[in-house]
């Protein structure tokens, strides 16, 4: 099965590897030695990368009183590992431009990858977890798979599709069909841009979150949130019902059920801005 995943994931040269200035801002951030003014200095290399980054913290969504000019000015009030994070998430938006329309509607399929970043962040923060944000980036990069397998296997997909119909969950009929789910080959993709294992093992586990070797805290909060987008009705990512929960994903994480209505009003609130900065 790994084989296959690897196979799929470099059938697509275009996306099996993120563009070589996010390894450079990845390094960067991860030197102890390297000044804001040195990370700002790599952005801003890239113009397009740069203008995409002073739009996201000059939104709403981030409300900070004066205009933000500069990257390195960015980068000074919102933290490097933030920025860094951003310009993942702003990267793979566009790394994906190119998906037929005719197979998924993309503005409902980012709708949903968001509201699941932000369900995932803040429930990140009830918990206390350190450094919440990018639990923002593994909900948001959840259902890459999806993409992946429409991209480069799109009549398998018609056949998964034809047998999803027939009732069942979506990655059920996937793996009868593919010998592996939209999860796996997530994770397969996020394995091959090299992020960090917490993150590739929260994408993969994401519907059997209690199957995760070494991070099952972080696959639970990937799968409540995506069950919670969905319920929420908001976006799709081509599943015509929202996935079932795992009992034992809401008793891991050891939060109140009472937390539910206030975490859906905070997303409702907070996931209009959020689209908006990314598309």
């Amino acid at each position: 099965m790994t084989k296959d995943l690897e196979n799929l994931v470099s059938q697509s040269p275009q996306i099996s590897s993120l563009p070589t200035i996010f390894y450079q801002i990845n390094e960067a951030v991860e030197d102890p030695e390297c000044s804001f003014v040195e990370i700002g200095e790599i952005i801003s290399n890239d113009p397009s990368l740069s203008a995409r980054l002073l739009r996201i913290v000059n939104s709403s969504f981030f409300g900070f009183p004066s205009k933000i000019e500069t990257i390195t000015h960015a980068v000074t009030i919102v933290g490097m590992a933030q920025l860094r994070d951003l310009a993942l998430a702003t990267t793979v938006v566009n790394q994906f431009k190119g998906v037929p329309k005719n197979l998924i509607n993309m503005e409902k399929f980012w709708l949903h990858s968001v509201a699941t970043g932000l369900t995932a962040k803040i429930l990140a923060i009830y918990r206390r977890e350190a450094n919440a944000d990018r639990f923002y980036l593994m909900g948001m990069l959840h259902d890459l798979g999806r993409l992946l397998l429409l991209l480069n296997i799109p009549d398998s997909i018609k056949t998964v599709m034809a047998k999803y119909e027939l009732g069942g969950t979506m990655y059920a009929a996937e793996n009868e069909v593919l010998g592996f789910d939209h999860a796996s080959a997530a994770g397969q993709l996020m394995k091959s841009w090299q992020l960090p294992e917490m993150l590739q093992e929260a994408v993969s586990y994401h519907h059997k979150p209690h199957e995760a070797p070494h991070y099952p805290i972080a696959a639970s909060i990937v799968h409540i949130s995506d069950f919670i987008a969905h319920g929420m009705e908001l976006g799709a990512c081509g599943e015509r019902f929202v996935p079932p929960l795992h009992s034992k994903a809401w008793e891991m994480l050891e939060l109140p059920p009472g937390l539910l209505p206030s975490i859906m009003e905070q997303v409702d609130r907070q996931v209009g801005e959020a689209v908006e900065i990314f598309l």
